[in-house]
């Protein structure tokens, strides 16, 4: 398996090696960012090996850890234990952090690096970014981060991502301090927007669908059938009860929790529709 580091025609620089799939771009200095792509280019090879040479313990809850992006996944998803997580619960915040601090120097103002959705964000003063987020078709998805906040990272988590989720959610967003922990806590969240034994929801095993999963025989979801308002709202309220809780930790800064055609906002987040606000990310 060879790491991939190609440029796209518009100017942003893509790495794919094996799960991981990173979309990197910077402004600024063109000497600064030949240097900082320089840099990814140099560090990215290296970082699927580390993650593997250490998978065993990544997977388990509470095992030491050495990779400079094994322990970011471990700080990341520490302070929501005594729930089960694991440092899998951010492998994708971490990745992407790891690069853009690789990439970040004097002279780029700005830069972003997006693992499938998972996003680290830098921003010097003055400047700022708009991301499209998860969401369905005609609800607000756009979202727009300035230097001045303290969002550093945008996660996103659901049944229908590319991980398995113990919950229902269609989508949950969550802004936080870092890409780690929005990734982390975007996976709780979801797990938390659930309705247990409802018979329209269908289940199996995660191990039995991934037999290395870090969930094992816990049960994922792998369809979800009609649901009535009523719910709706009470998996919905389980999720926004979770999120408060984060949030009034200082876990997170705000999430969007998307279920069906509803959607609930946690803090301070203002989404805008496509056409009033161009993604940069």
């Amino acid at each position: 398996m060879t790491a991939l580091i190609v440029w796209l025609p518009d100017g942003r620089l893509h790495l794919n090696h094996g799960p991981i799939d990173v979309i990197l771009q910077g402004w600024g200095d063109p000497r600064a960012l030949t240097e900082g792509y320089a840099a990814v280019a140099d560090r990215f090879p290296a970082i699927l090996p580390e993650l593997c040479a250490e998978l065993p313990a990544l997977r388990s809850p509470d095992a030491p850890l050495r990779g400079p992006v094994a322990r970011r996944m471990a700080a990341a998803t520490t302070p929501f234990r005594p729930a089960f997580i694991t440092p899998m619960a951010a492998v994708a915040g971490s990745v992407a952090e790891d690069l853009l601090r690789v990439f970040v120097r004097d002279g780029i103002t700005r830069a972003y690096a997006n693992n499938g959705g998972d996003i680290a964000l830098h921003l010097d003063p003055g400047e700022s970014l708009t991301c499209a987020i998860a969401a369905r078709a005609g609800l607000p998805d756009r979202v727009t981060i300035r230097h001045a906040d303290p969002v550093r990272g945008i996660a996103t988590s659901g049944w229908r991502g590319r991980s398995h989720s113990l919950g229902i959610a269609d989508a949950v967003t969550v802004l936080a301090r870092s890409a780690p922990m929005a990734d982390a806590a975007a996976t709780m969240i979801a797990n938390a927007v659930d309705l247990p034994e409802y018979p329209a929801i269908t289940r199996r095993p995660a191990r039995d669908l991934a037999p290395d999963s870090d969930l094992g025989h816990r049960p994922v979801t792998t369809a979800v059938g009609p649901l009535a308002p009523a719910d709706i709202a009470t998996a919905l309220t389980a999720g926004e009860t979770a999120a408060r809780n984060f949030r009034a930790q200082g876990l997170i800064e705000a999430a969007a929790i998307f279920l069906h055609p509803e959607l609930r906002t946690i803090g301070t987040l203002a989404l805008t529709a496509p056409q009033q606000e161009p993604a940069l990310v």
